[in-house]
This record gives structure tokens, sequence and C-alpha cells, in this order.
């Protein structure tokens, strides 16, 4: 790969992705497979304005060797300098870097339950901390490959060449491939925003899905929480960022309590380095009642036993189908790539950030408003080619949002 893309590409996740301020800190998590590109990240932070960049380092072995012999007890909770990391985040606000580059199978062999028993109980120490900075600092998601990640996407290909190939087209769905990657997103981000304005004009109170694999499913708006595309604010500083790198979303969570149907996925879920495939959920009253999955059915339902909401959806994101990541033909094994290949939902955590007023309101009225909230936040894809998505008002009128997998004319 041209290593001049490699490092435009690396600036775009430092200087549009994450907008890092000057002066500011930053935190990058990245398996340490790939600690050349994280060399060249690192140099564009600092140029970017980053006062001090620290690297979390991350690996699916040392992961499996902790769960398999270390405590429970130990991992389930965090530990004082793990407090004290977090501790930093609400006082200091640093950008966060997430790079992800893991094995979609990295963590297939793993004790499963006490995996899901060990993040359940982390996760609710940790969400303690997180509510306190994470609409305070800039996060941005973005990929780089690694071998057993190229090799899974391209199995017939020798590693060095898969590797090439899932970087170029990393690269072409991130829009870093050819020009200039940061005005490529000024220009995407400007269409999304758009696109997220029409939706907002039209006062939806519910939208409809219906496809011809058995997805009939209804999922109820609320009145004021806002749907949303592109970039992102933080809260107080307004400083713009790009949380998904790549991103098709248009996006917002819905009331907890109002999805009621059916729906089946499009493709494959790669979670906790396993796979999920060929699965439906049945909702009633916003919850998952019944579930089913031809591959990964015993983690399908481990992920939605996490906590006690994440059986409720927290988004309703839309995405056409002939979207730049689907239109290369290739699954990513990646929930990064493939929610924004087609229409996701997510079981999970909402996002407040979308209700409005949410500046000047506080915890207590945040919790009145009928969103959702987990420590987990899982995306599924469920688009297809024959994708039907209407949207009713709140006076009953009816209009078409998605037709044959895509946007409707009006759009």
């Amino acid at each position: 790969m041209d290593r001049n893309k490699i490092v435009k590409y690396a600036e775009l996740i430092a200087k549009v992705g994450a907008n890092i301020q000057k002066g500011q800190e930053v935190t990058i998590v990245s398996d340490i497979e790939i600690k050349d590109f994280i060399l060249i990240l690192v140099e564009e932070c600092y140029k970017a304005g980053a006062s001090k960049v620290t690297i979390d380092w991350s690996d699916d072995d040392l992961t499996k060797l902790n769960v398999k012999y270390a405590d429970e007890n130990k991992l389930a909770h965090l530990t004082s300098y793990e407090k004290a990391r977090q501790e930093f985040n609400i006082e200091n606000h640093p950008a966060r870097i997430y790079i992800d580059s893991s094995d979609p199978d990295g963590l297939k062999d793993l004790d499963q339950e006490k995996y899901g028993r060990i993040l359940a109980s982390k996760g609710k120490e940790i969400r303690e901390y997180r509510d306190k900075y994470d609409d305070y600092c800039q996060w941005v998601i973005a990929g780089v490959p690694g071998a057993k990640w190229a090799k899974k996407v391209f199995p017939d290909l020798p590693i060095e060449e898969a590797k090439e190939h899932l970087y170029e087209l990393i690269l072409k769905v991130s829009r870093a491939f050819d020009g200039d990657p940061i005005k490529n997103w000024e220009e995407h981000d400007k269409n999304l925003v758009e696109k997220a304005k029409k939706l907002n004009a039209l006062k939806l109170h519910y939208l409809h899905y219906k496809a011809s694999n058995g997805t009939d499913l209804t999922i109820e708006l609320l009145p004021n929480v806002n749907w949303e595309a592109g970039g992102e604010y933080t809260k107080g500083t307004k400083i713009h960022f790009q949380p998904n790198i790549p991103t098709e979303e248009c996006f917002t969570s819905p009331n907890k309590f109002g999805t009621n149907g059916i729906v089946y996925s499009s493709k494959p879920l790669s979670y906790r380095g396993q796979i999920i495939d060929e699965f439906y959920l049945k909702f009633e009253n916003g919850k998952v009642v019944e579930s089913f999955a031809k591959k990964g059915d015993e983690l399908l339902k481990n992920m939605l036993d996490l906590d006690e909401n994440a059986r409720y959806l927290g988004e309703c994101a839309l995405v056409p189908f002939h979207s730049p990541i689907n239109d290369t033909g290739i699954l990513f094994f990646s929930t990064l790539y493939d929610e924004n290949a087609s229409c996701h939902l997510a079981l999970g955590t909402a996002f407040p950030m979308l209700i409005q007023g949410y500046e000047d309101m506080n915890e207590e009225e945040i919790k009145k408003v009928n969103i959702n909230k987990s420590i987990v936040h899982t995306d599924f894809m469920i688009g297809t080619d024959d994708l039907t998505i209407e949207g009713i008002d709140f006076n009953g009128k009816k209009v078409t949002i998605f037709k044959n997998g895509d946007w409707s004319e009006s759009f």
C-alpha cells in the first residue's frame, strides 16, 4: 500500500475523526499487531496538536489467557489502576481513538459464559464512569487490516496479498483512497446531515419494516428524540468529530417499549470473536421474547442476557443497500464496516444526546425519556435489496422512506 495514502488516512482519523484540539491528550486503543500504523497515527496526532499520546495495547491471545487462568472476580471488577484511568478521562477529556484490526474468530475458543459474566460486571462499573465523560470528549473508531482478519475476508489469497486487498477496500469505503480525504469527508458529512434534516422534518411516529425474508417490524419513535447523521458534537465545547470512519447511516433512538414484530438478519454478526448468522428476533412491547440463530444460537442468547436491558433496542439506523460498502460485494466480518453496508438495528444502550434539549437536562430528566440504557450496544444488519420502510407521522400520514432497499425518490 502506498505509504502516502496510509499517512493521509492517519491524518483523517486524527483531524476529522477525533478532531484533536491543540494541547489535548489522546488515547489510542489498538492491537499490538499493527504497531507500524500506530506509529504513523501517533505522529499525525502530534501534528494535529496533541500534547501527549498514550497507547492501550490489546491482543486476543492475551485476553484468552486472562479469561482461562485469572480469577473471575479479579477480571470482573476495575483495578485501582483502571479506576484511575477512568478518573483521568473525567478530569481531562482526552480524545479517544480505537483502531480495529482484530481477527473475527480471535475469541472463539473462550469460555463464553465466564467472559460474558466478566463483561457484564465490569461493564456496569465502567458505565458509571463513562456517563460522566462520554459526551464531553471526541472519539472515533476506524480499521486497519490485521493478518487473520484479512485472511478471513480473502481466504484464497496469500496473507500479504489479502492484507493489501483489504487495506485498499478500507481506504476506498473510508473515502481516503482518492483525492483529499478531508475534503471528501466534508462533502460526505454535508450530504448525510441533509438526509437527517429531512427525516426530522417528517416528525415520524412509527417505522414499518417489511422484506421478503420474513421481516415485519414496527418501531415506535419519540417526538423529542432527533435523527442524526455524520459527525457529532461534544457537550458544552461543541467540538465536531466523526465517531465512525466509515459511516453511511442516519440513526435515531426509538421508544424502548415500542418495537413489535419480527426481524431477520441479513449479514453475519461478528461478536466477541465469533460469528452469529441467519438469526431472527421477535419483539413484544420493545423486548426480544424469542430468538434463534442457525449459527451461534447459544452466543446470541448469551448476548441477549448480558443485562436487564440487552433485549431492548437502542438504535435504528437507515443505510441504503447500494452503499459503497455493500457495493464492494465483500463481507468484512467487522461490525464497523458491515453495519454501514445496509440498514441495521442495535440492541442495548441508546443515544441520550439525541434528546431535544439534552444539553440542559439532568440525569433524572434524561431517565424520564423512554430510551434504553444498557452496558452493551450491539449492531446487527437487517437491510436487503427488497426492504421497504414506511414512515407514519403523528397524524397517521404515511410516507415511503426506503423502497427496494434504498432511499425513496424524496430523499
